[in-house]
């Protein structure tokens, strides 16, 4: 009996997965554009994003500010421009950390089964038990303000759902031919999920962690509105529409306005990006 080694499509497939969506083709020129932006934020900004001059405040659009000053004078695309870095920065420790370790609780309860399985599935269902936002605000209550501590605790939130994907993914893909031929020829099972399985679910969990990406945005972004966020110095979206009110009050909501629709406009993108990937996937997937 002769077995094929297939594998399904991996990440080299999707490269075109642009060419015939504007939509995605667009969303993911946002994405790189954000991206781009918050890399060179030191060298785009104008002014110090701290910068207080409160003869500038509640500055219009002029050439001075070309998207006006909030309260204390600060440039807002400045401090729009270096906000990205913080803004990004936490979601990424988000998904990197969920994902990592996600992905290998999905495959060690997916592959050895039994009371691993049944231990690492229960584990994990407790978790659902905790709202991010509610585990973000009682760590934050514990340790203090900073990025650390909420990005930890959505980490922790967001973990479940990597891992029950993965479970799910790795449970299917140990059906096909080529694992059980690799495991005939006596390779070890770890090197079975980290050379062959694991390439062949990229794909999908990487569709999945551009998706928690613009979800832990908006959590984070939230959590920076509430003041639980980054430090009040620290220039960030979140706390950029916090600091905003007193302005929209006054009569000038740019300061307020811009950051929000950052937010939204990324979180859209991203979602958009991570959903694209997905159905390309399903619909490459025999």
């Amino acid at each position: 009996m002769t077995v094929t080694l297939t594998r399904r499509p991996g990440l080299a497939k999707l490269r075109s997965a642009s060419a015939r969506s504007p939509l995605h083709a667009l969303c993911l020129g946002i994405v790189a554009l954000v991206v781009l932006a918050a890399l060179f934020a030191p060298w785009l900004a104008p002014y110090d994003p701290n910068e207080v001059d409160l003869g500038d405040a509640l500055a219009g659009t002029g050439a001075d500010h070309l998207l006006g000053a909030d309260t204390a004078g600060r440039d807002t695309l400045s401090r729009l421009l270096i906000g990205a870095r913080a803004s990004l920065l936490g979601p990424l420790g988000v998904v990197a950390f969920s994902t990592v370790v996600g992905v290998a609780v999905g495959m060690a309860a997916a592959w050895r089964g039994g009371w691993l399985d049944s231990v690492l599935s229960r584990s994990t269902e407790l978790v659902f038990a905790f709202p991010g936002l509610l585990l973000a605000i009682l760590i934050i209550s514990v340790y203090g303000e900073g990025l650390l501590a909420p990005v930890i605790a959505l980490a922790v939130a967001y973990l479940p759902y990597v891992s029950r994907l993965t479970r799910s993914l790795v449970l299917a893909e140990r059906e096909r031919p080529y694992v059980s031929a690799y495991q005939v020829q006596g390779h070890a099972p770890l090197s079975i999920c980290v050379r062959h399985i694991l390439p062949n679910i990229a794909p999908v969990v990487l569709a999945q962690a551009t998706i928690n990406f613009g979800y832990a945005l908006m959590d984070l972004a939230g959590l920076s509105f509430l003041g639980l966020g980054v430090p009040p110095l620290t220039p960030d979206w979140g706390r950029m529409v916090f600091d905003g009110q007193t302005a929209i009050q006054h009569g000038y909501p740019l300061s307020a306005v811009l950051p929000c629709a950052l937010i939204v406009l990324t979180v859209v993108a991203f979602n958009v990006v991570g959903e694209h990937w997905a159905d390309r996937v399903a619909r490459r997937t025999p």
